[in-house]
């Protein structure tokens, strides 16, 4: 899989490329699989993952900290008061710093601006609000076998977007 880890509200509105919808698909299939034959995952084991967010958003936090620690990760939640607002040295500055104490980060509710910089200067996977209903991966997840659970096929989505970004 080389999925784009940026993939964020930029590309709402815009329709996923079709290389892009297969890997993740095929991605989530494959965790799916392995989680039916019993077999637990530790796919992002010894992984550090940063959840940067600003807003109050309690079920895109959780959904995010649950699909990653299932796969074994260790997610650090981070309060930022990053904003457009912010200074480009600041947020260079704080992204410089996330790239040396974590392998990718999500950024929830931050805007476009500061997840582009971010990204940019971070030297890691940044995705922007995978776990968010916003995100146009968070469609892909009715593309997965209807026998499960709404909730389950979302958090495999994320899972396969997480694994190829620090894999």
């Amino acid at each position: 899989m080389d999925i784009d880890p940026t993939l964020g509200r930029s590309s709402i509105g815009r329709a996923l490329a079709p290389a892009l919808v297969s890997a993740v698909l095929a991605g989530a299939c494959a965790l799916s699989l392995t989680a039916r034959q019993g077999k637990p995952s530790a796919r992002l084991k010894g992984k550090n993952i940063g959840l940067l967010a600003c807003d109050n958003a309690p079920d895109d936090t959780a959904r995010f900290c649950a699909a990653a620690a299932e796969l074994g990760a260790h997610v650090a939640r981070v309060t930022t008061n990053l904003s457009n607002a912010s200074s480009v040295a600041e947020i260079v500055e704080t992204a410089r710093l996330l790239g040396r104490l974590y392998d990718a980060v999500e950024c929830q509710g931050l805007p476009e601006r500061v997840v582009s910089l971010i990204s940019k200067e971070a030297g890691i996977p940044v995705f922007d609000g995978i776990a968010c209903p916003h995100h146009p991966s968070a469609v892909l997840a009715a593309r997965l076998d209807p026998s499960l659970a709404p909730e389950q096929r979302r958090r495999l989505v994320i899972q396969a977007l997480l694994v190829d970004a620090t894999a």
